[in-house]
């Protein structure tokens, strides 16, 4: 029994994701805003390792994040529910619909990444509650110690978010226990003060001492850039990224239309408008 639960797509999906990390490979995601499990399909399709559902900043009420959750687990992409601050009811049910990870943003304090290790892991290393009566756990089909071995085995994904100038606690104290210290970079930009600014320099200073600390405290970097083009992660001091959020699939359809659109007004012919 405790061979077929640690084959499940989510645990497979961390699995993977965490592998990767650890050799020091790049994954690469986007983020979901759009309430529809096509979104979620068309990742995959493209190719992304994984999606991040947006729990923060999207229109998306919480059943519909579950349904992603529940949609990516099935088809075997690895999905991360990103959430404004840890609660802890609210992250045990993205969990238990098949959530690879929770991604937390505005991280400032280490008693915040306490709080979500806490959340995300169970007694002893943690005080999430336990049920087997959810989708990871075959709706109660499966042995609770066999569902306890996997979880340890194969636990969610931490991404911690630090997107502010300064933190409360020494970045070393708050990348502790992370599976990925990520930076936002426009967040940051504008806690620097210099959004839209020529001189990015204060930037990439901020980006290269997040790095440093997840180095040397053995966790994966991380970070967001609006496309995955080698000029755009470089010029945001991601070189030695391993976890890479490109734009989101409402971005990316903006984008995409935009483009067809000037393209579609550029055709030869009758002048746009005429009768």
């Amino acid at each position: 029994m405790s061979q077929a639960i640690a084959a499940t797509p989510v645990t497979e999906a961390r699995r993977r994701l965490r592998a990767a990390l650890t050799a020091g490979r790049r994954v690469t995601g986007t983020f979901v805003k759009l309430p529809t499990v096509d979104c979620v399909d068309l990742a995959r399709q493209a190719g992304f390792d994984f999606v991040v559902v947006d729990g923060e900043h999207s229109a998306l009420p919480e059943e519909t994040v579950l349904a992603l959750v529940r949609h990516a687990a099935v088809t075997g992409l690895a999905a991360l529910v990103r959430v404004p601050s840890v609660n802890a009811a609210w992250v045990n049910r993205v969990l238990e619909s098949g959530a690879a990870g929770v991604q937390l943003s505005m991280l400032t304090r280490a008693a915040e990444t306490a709080a979500l290790i806490a959340a995300t892991r169970y007694a002893p290393r943690g005080e999430r509650s336990v049920s087997l009566a959810h989708p990871a756990a075959g709706f109660g089909a499966t042995d609770l110690a066999a569902y306890l071995a996997a979880e340890e085995r194969d636990p969610p994904l931490l991404v911690g978010q630090i997107e502010t100038a300064t933190t409360r606690d020494p970045l070393a104290e708050l990348v502790d226990g992370l599976d990925v210290a990520f930076v936002g970079t426009t967040d940051l930009a504008v806690s620097l003060g210099i959004a839209g600014a020529a001189d990015q320099s204060a930037l990439a200073a901020r980006v290269a001492e997040v790095a440093a600390a997840a180095h040397a405290a053995g966790t994966a970097f991380g970070g967001w850039v609006a496309r995955p083009e080698a000029d755009l992660i470089a010029g945001a001091g991601l070189g030695s990224a391993a976890f890479v959020i490109a734009g989101s699939d409402l971005q990316l359809l903006g984008s995409a239309l935009r483009a067809t659109a000037a393209g579609a007004r550029d055709l030869p012919g009758l002048e746009s408008g005429a009768s």
